[in-house]
């Protein structure tokens, strides 16, 4: 399996077609090593036929695709992973459908409990944020950064940031010793997206050395 390490890059919603797959083709040749696949739409045809997409664009890039509460779709597109949050299938259901070289991620939001839970029911890595408000879930629970240094005390799995987090306050989230940033504004909403990831991927290994 493919180090679960870098720049977590979030597909926004709402996009779909060649405009989805030519932004996230900038955040991979900019260095994400991560792609998550994230649309809550209805049009089940229309997501596989992206998901496949992207399976195919990050393959050519030597990067994971993720996809967001979905393990049917997952299994479908041939993803490599499928992030769950706390509404979404249960991980353990998750795994039992997809198997054991299948990524699961979880979301733990503000919650060291829930992390500790999941990284022993065999979560792949383990989400926390809110790290900075976030115009893409403003509601979102607040995980700071001095919960992200507690976490990587704690917790042996892979660690990801999200949650308002830029090119400009990313070094502090790195710093925590976090595996990965995941953006979605702070990434797409860039009128560069492939420098931006650049920049990200250059501050994790200023931070931590070649990812």
């Amino acid at each position: 399996m493919k180090k679960l390490r870098g720049l977590y890059a979030i597909t926004p919603d709402g996009l779909h077609g060649r405009k989805l797959l030519d932004l996230a083709e900038a955040a991979l040749r900019g260095g994400a090593r991560i792609l998550q696949y994230r649309d809550k739409s209805t049009d089940s045809n229309r997501r596989l036929a992206d998901a496949r997409d992207l399976a195919s664009l990050c393959k050519a890039h030597d990067a994971l695709l993720i996809i967001n509460d979905d393990p049917e779709l997952c299994r479908a597109s041939g993803a490599q992973g499928v992030h769950l949050g706390e509404d979404d299938t249960a991980l353990e259901e998750a795994r039992a459908r997809l198997g054991a070289g299948v990524i699961i991620g979880i979301s733990c939001y503000d919650d060291l409990a829930r992390a500790r839970r999941a990284a022993a029911a065999g979560a792949d890595y383990l989400a926390f944020g809110a790290v900075f408000p976030s115009s893409t879930k403003p509601k979102a629970r607040k995980a700071g950064l001095a919960l992200l240094r507690q976490a990587r005390v704690e917790l042996t799995q892979p660690l990801v940031a999200i949650g308002g987090i830029t090119p400009e306050n990313a070094p502090s989230v790195i710093e925590t010793g976090v595996d990965m940033v995941a953006m979605i504004q702070g990434l797409f909403g860039q009128a560069d997206i492939a420098g931006t990831a650049r920049a990200i991927a250059q501050q994790f290994q200023a931070f931590r050395g070649n990812p």
